[in-house]
């Protein structure tokens, strides 16, 4: 088999291997078309984080196409992306590239998922938040906030809505907001109150990041995403916004 490709787009693992043997169908029946990518590079001129370690979105889907399995379970590269998608924006074949990344980040056996990311699925699973967070700190923390808004001038009669029956909107929180961030809640309860909006959050199942997405975790994502469907229908809420 002639192998016709330049250079500078080959990996130090593509160098390797006998392209004659690999298993192409590996990925076949992904519905990514991975497969016709022009290797143009307009995805890594968009990518935020191409070049970091090597990293490079066109030798990702290289590697896909030439059924590398192994290699990328295995490579720290699915992990640097950010999911931001706008490899997939400029894409000229439109190929699904952060799904690309989500596929191969499901393969990796979950207790060698890196960094966090494993430890913060579980403890959403196990609590409805990756903190771990308890309820009662959690609504501790919310009181607090509204607290200080209620002591700006124009806001004395905020508060915050919780399990609140038949609103219009249901907000989700991130989970920074109640553990580093939280003066970040205070500008869109404030947008909410001077619009007179009919909004709530709830005591559960309140966390807006969902890890199973970004691990390739497909259970734990679905479970996530049940979880704020049923407060949407036990409260009656008409819509869920979820501004992470």
């Amino acid at each position: 088999m002639t192998d016709t490709k330049a250079p500078y787009l080959m990996t130090d693992t593509e160098k390797t291997i006998d392209i004659s043997k690999l298993d192409q169908d590996r990925f076949r029946s992904w519905p990514y078309s991975q497969d016709v990518c022009l290797t143009c590079g307009l995805c890594s001129s968009a990518c935020p984080v191409s070049g970091i370690d090597g990293f490079d979105p066109r030798k990702i889907i290289r590697m896909v196409s030439l059924g590398l399995e192994a290699e990328l379970v295995e490579a720290r590269w699915p992990w640097i992306c950010t999911m931001c998608a706008k490899c997939a924006v400029l894409c000229p074949m439109e190929i699904d590239i952060p799904n690309v990344m989500r596929g191969i980040r499901s393969l990796r056996p979950r207790n060698e998922v890196p960094g966090i990311l494993h430890k913060g699925v579980e403890a959403a699973i196990k609590t409805g938040n990756i903190l771990g967070l308890p309820k009662e700190d959690f609504l501790f923390i919310v009181e607090d906030v509204a607290g200080e808004i209620a002591a700006e001038p124009g806001f004395e009669a905020f508060t915050v809505p919780i399990d609140k029956q038949g609103a219009n909107i249901l907000s989700t929180i991130h989970n920074k907001l109640v553990n580093t961030h939280t003066e970040d809640l205070k500008h869109l309860w404030k947008i909410f109150f001077v619009a007179g909006e009919n909004w709530t959050i709830t005591s559960e199942a309140w966390e807006g990041c969902n890890w199973g997405f970004f691990t390739g975790d497909d259970r734990a994502m679905k479970l996530m995403i049940d979880r704020l469907a049923e407060q949407l229908t036990r409260f009656e809420i008409k819509n869920l916004m979820w501004p992470e």
